[in-house]
């Protein structure tokens, strides 16, 4: 057989033609519901048909059978199925019901108003049901959305013989469409071609539509092709399809090529190519097709108002949309939903609840998804109350409980910090799918409660429901959390497992837990098996390094993400000038500073919080002064860094001062800041005053002492020689004294030389931390300053038997934007012999100006030349003499050290920087010490 405009489709579809309809699989059920179905609709009423009736009513009018049938032609285009039933009533009277003319156009009348028990009970009586009547049915079923039962009628239809024509056939085809039922559809096809209609115009559109909506393109634009004469319409069925399936680049490809052949839009295809660009995210794209809009005339046409207005929202330009929405004439609630959905789509949640009152006031009750917008916005501003009349608000719409509803009130309730409702939502939805349980899950783990989220998971694996990327984020989230590193292994070997291995959110997600489970190894294992790393995979990574004290490699890191072309974001520079403030790396963090600025990150909070403690923390308090007050919008982390760096480098009067203009401000301090309050006071020896402030924590502002509160007073009472009070707060404290409060208790014996208390407070650190070297060292010093030389002797012995190593004392310098390390008696340097000259160069100076070596710290049992050559060459000597011959002259040398200062060192840098005039910064495990003119900032209490 020839099918004359169909050959290109002959060989991929001829063999599929003509299979006989027995094929069909639908069961016998349907065919009962279809008779069945009936659907309540409101519907209009038109007044000149109502106005009719009425004469009918009082006996003034005697319609003829051509009369009725024009009334009811009236009542089916406008679906007024009220007078319709009531002219129907009156042709029974009239005894007209047997009229075929007339009862074709009753089941019209009932099929096209959704009443199908009606149409079919009149289908069934009539004697030899026609064309017409059958058309009729199944045209109904297919623009009511019934797709099978329109087959179901179709194929009853064929089984008695009745042939389609060119109006039934496009309705069949439409329902094969619905229910994407290629195979039926091919069917159809081949009868289309055996009766000679696939020339027609619009079974050719529908034609054209299945194929498409059964995702066959390229079978969909052959048929297309082969249309005689393509119009609007057959243009409009085409890339309506594409936009529908997501094809939006090739649906805008075929508008231009429609414009470009000289076919006029009409509203229908501007408005779905509006759609296109919308689902592109190309407002330019857009706005030239609001400009035909405008040019033709259709700039009110409501669906493309309508288009533009949800075009322009989504694409991010709101006063376009707004613009757009105002010169609606009477916007309906599509118009609302579009402009509110847009809204809070970025994030102008204010903006959206606004428009929600100003639609109340039009008249314009929300429906459902005005509600869902208006809730996503609740949750975004944490509007609780309101959020909870919305919900009333939805309870009382009397339709069926939506799922994605369900999940905005679970987010709602989330994001308000109401778990216990969001729970209720979630128990009460009749089905749950794995985006409600991941909804629940997010909400237990945004909120803190971390073990609620992995018992819910647990439940969830259980029950055999699955999960996907968005679930395993969200556990790996809370067992970061919860630094519990064993459950993030079992969630490693599931991802593994079920394929999420390689997804981005999975790798991120594990190497965020894996860093802050402390596992650095296994947070470097998953980022570098990694296909592709992207910002938030580097950011992880960089953020795990410089969380565990690898700065350097957090640096290097970062380095080899710019040279993959990807710009940082204020979270990755966080992270880095926190690197460096742990490097104490006061250059590498000026540059990651400039980065800041180059990349406009200045106003970012975190950002300037992170460049105040950077700078604090590598010694220049100014520099962090200077970024402090360009902070636009200082919270409380911004004033506790700046308090907090004020009281490391010992200017406790300053920081106290600012703390009371912080109070001035409105910002309450919360446990941090009063720490760093405490600190302030302790490095200044500020007794009176740290008394008054840690007595009043409670009155003043709400917070209960905590155990960093009292290991402050502690040392600060032990440092002054109140030991008799710092034992009493220790023993009334309302809990058990951990490791710091005995450390300071430890720390306080050891400069007063008190053996008792520090062997008591050992013994308790023995306890709490027998692994730290620092207790023994402080012990052992304790009783070499009284020159109890066998009980250091035993306190080493217990060291050995314990095989508790001591911590070796290190010292850091930056150099040119290197970090270089140094070990006390460290000749590993390339320039070891120089800077050993330049020691024994200073030694002499020193000894010339008075410089006499504490030998008296240390605890080698030796002669005391010996003792003098090993203090000679503590690290932080050879830092500061590296620093001198490896900067320029008179530029400070920074130098970290990880223990406490000693004092010999102490006083021969109070030397070193009047000799060479140079400052000398050193910041030791506990504060800062400024060398300048001979004398330190502490003032030598430390």
């Amino acid at each position: 057989m020839k099918l004359p405009r169909l050959r290109s489709l002959q060989t991929s579809i001829h063999q599929q033609l003509y299979p006989p309809f027995k094929t069909f699989t639908y069961f016998p059920h349907f065919l009962h519901y279809a008779k069945l179905i009936q659907t309540s609709t409101r519907f209009s009423e038109n007044p000149e048909t109502i106005s009719i009736l009425s004469l009918i009513e009082k006996g003034n009018f005697t319609p003829t059978s051509i009369s009725y049938s024009k009334l009811l032609s009236q009542c089916c285009t406008t679906k007024s199925l009220s007078p319709g039933m009531q002219v129907h009533a009156h042709i029974t009277k009239s005894g007209l019901s047997e009229d075929p003319k007339i009862r074709n156009h009753i089941i019209n009348l009932y099929s096209k108003c959704r009443v199908f028990g009606y149409a079919r009970k009149l289908l069934e009586e009539s004697p030899e049901p026609d064309l017409v009547s059958w058309s009729s049915l199944i045209s109904g079923y297919a623009q009511n959305g019934l797709g099978e039962e329109a087959l179901l009628a179709f194929l009853e239809m064929h089984l008695l013989g009745v042939k389609c024509n060119e109006f039934t056939f496009p309705s069949v085809l439409k329902a094969c469409s619905i229910i994407k039922d290629l195979r039926v559809g091919m069917q159809v096809h081949g009868i289309v071609v055996v009766t000679g209609f696939e020339s027609d115009e619009f079974v050719a559109n529908t034609l054209v539509v299945l194929y498409a909506k059964c995702s066959k393109f390229t079978d969909s634009r052959r048929l297309f092709d082969e249309i005689p004469e393509r119009n609007v319409v057959s243009w409009n069925a085409l890339f309506s399809c594409y936009v529908q399936s997501d094809y939006c680049g090739e649906a805008v490809g075929l508008f231009q090529e429609m414009v470009s052949s000289g076919i006029k839009p009409n509203e229908f295809s501007l408005s779905s190519i509006l759609n296109a660009c919308t689902g592109l995210g190309n407002g330019s794209q857009g706005r030239k097709i609001h400009g035909y809009l405008i040019k033709l005339g259709y700039e009110l046409d409501p669906f493309s108002a309508n288009a533009l207005v949800d075009m322009y929202a989504k694409v991010g330009d709101l006063e376009d949309a707004i613009a757009v929405f105002k010169k609606i004439v009477q916007p309906d609630i599509v118009s609302w939903n579009s402009v509110i959905a847009g809204c809070v789509l970025h994030e102008y949640y204010d903006w959206a609840l606004e428009l929600l009152g100003e639609m109340k006031r039009s008249g314009i009750y929300p429906n459902m998804f005005t509600l869902s917008s208006a809730l996503k916005a609740c949750a975004g501003m944490g509007l609780k109350e309101l959020g909870k009349q919305l919900h009333s608000s939805l309870l009382k719409i009397d339709i069926d409980p939506d799922f994605y509803v369900g999940v905005g009130l679970i987010d709602m309730y989330s994001k308000c910090n109401l778990m216990e409702d969001a729970r209720m939502v979630y128990n009460l939805m009749p089905e749950k799918d794995l985006i409600a349980w991941n909804a629940v899950i997010s909400g237990y783990s945004q909120n803190g409660e971390d073990r609620e989220a992995l018992s819910l998971f647990v439940e969830l694996h259980k029950e055999g429901i699955g999960f996907n990327q968005t679930t395993l984020s969200t556990i790996l989230k809370s067992t970061a959390s919860l630094q519990a590193v064993n459950v993030c292994k079992q969630v490693h070997a599931l991802s593994a497992k079920s394929g999420f291995q390689s997804d981005t959110y999975v790798v991120n997600s594990l190497t965020d837990a894996y860093g802050k489970c402390s596992h650095i190894n296994d947070a470097e294992r998953v980022f570098k098996e990694c296909p592709v790393g992207d910002l938030v995979s580097f950011t992880s990574m960089i953020t795990a390094y410089a969380q565990y004290g690898q700065g350097e490699e957090a640096l290097k890191l970062y380095f080899k993400m710019q040279n993959t072309g990807l710009k940082p974001d204020s979270f990755v520079c966080s992270s880095l000038l926190n690197a460096c403030a742990n490097l104490s790396a006061y250059e590498q963090g000026k540059q990651v500073h400039v980065h800041v600025l180059k990349f406009g990150f200045m106003s970012d909070i975190f950002a300037g919080n992170s460049l105040v403690n950077m700078y604090a923390r590598c010694g220049s308090i100014n520099d962090a002064s200077r970024a402090f007050s360009e902070i636009p919008k200082k919270g409380i982390v911004s004033w506790s860094a700046m308090i907090g760096g004020l009281a490391q480098h010992g200017h406790g009067k300053e920081a106290l001062q600012l703390f009371n203009q912080m109070l001035k401000d409105g910002v309450s301090p919360n446990h941090v800041t009063l720490v760093s309050v405490l600190c302030a006071c302790n490095h200044a020896g500020l007794v009176t005053e740290a008394k008054k402030y840690f007595e009043s924590m409670k009155e003043l502002y709400g917070i209960e002492p905590m155990q960093e509160h009292y290991a402050c007073m502690i040392d600060l009472l032990g440092r002054a020689g109140k030991l008799d009070e710092a034992t009493d707060l220790v023993n009334t404290m309302p809990f058990e004294a951990n490791a710091s409060v005995w450390g300071a208790l430890l720390g306080a014996a050891r400069i007063h030389k008190n053996i008792e208390l520090g062997r008591h407070a050992a013994e308790m650190l023995f306890i709490l931390e027998p692994e730290k070297s620092g207790t023994h060292v402080l012990l052992a010093n304790i009783y070499a300053s009284a020159g109890k030389w066998e009980n250091v002797a035993k306190v080493r012995r217990l060291m050995k038997d314990s095989k508790v190593k001591k911590e070796p004392g290190m010292s850091w310098i930056e150099v040119k934007d290197k970090v270089y390390t140094f070990l006390v008696g460290d000749r590993s340097h390339s320039r070891s012999e120089e800077i050993y000259a330049k020691l024994d160069e200073l030694s002499d100076l020193m000894n010339r100006a008075g410089y006499v070596p504490v030998v008296e710290i240390d605890l080698h049992d030796v002669e005391r030349s010996e003792k003098e050559l090993l203090l000679y060459h503590h690290s932080e000597k050879l830092a500061v003499a590296f620093g001198l011959i490896a900067t320029p002259p008179g530029a400070p040398i920074r130098v970290k050290k990880n223990l406490r200062v000693c004092v010999d060192c102490h006083t021969a840098l109070k030397f070193i920087c009047k000799i060479v005039s140079r400052e000398i910064i050193v910041r030791d495990v506990n504060r800062f010490h400024h060398f300048r003119d001979g004398s330190c900032s502490c003032g030598d209490y430390w």
